[in-house]
């Protein structure tokens, strides 16, 4: 796993985030992830991580709106779905929305 920090944000970079997430669930403020991962899609993961904690504010990234709807994402308690592509400047509102909500 590789840390990072920028300002007051810690980012988490594993293979195998779902790994450290169930041993910390805790640690995680926020779960941003890709809906094209190899081995596990972001719905998959976000249904894992939402049944340790139903409140966990997750974003999910996708570039194919025709595989998750924001329908679909909202009733499996994902908070927010971005399209992409997204600039920095859009994930950072994202981020606060999602934090806030």
């Amino acid at each position: 796993m590789h840390r990072c920090q920028s300002d007051q944000y810690k980012r988490h970079f594993t293979s195998s985030l779902f790994s450290a997430y169930a041993k910390q669930p805790d640690a995680f403020d926020l779960v941003i992830t890709d809906q094209t991962m190899p081995g596990l899609t972001g719905t998959q993961l976000a249904e894992r991580i939402l049944k340790i904690d139903p409140n966990q504010p997750i974003i999910l990234c996708t570039g194919f709106s025709e595989l998750v709807s924001e329908e679909k994402a909202k009733a499996m308690g994902i908070r927010i779905l971005a399209l992409k592509p997204i600039n920095m400047h859009q994930l950072s509102l994202l981020i606060r929305e999602a934090l806030i909500a």
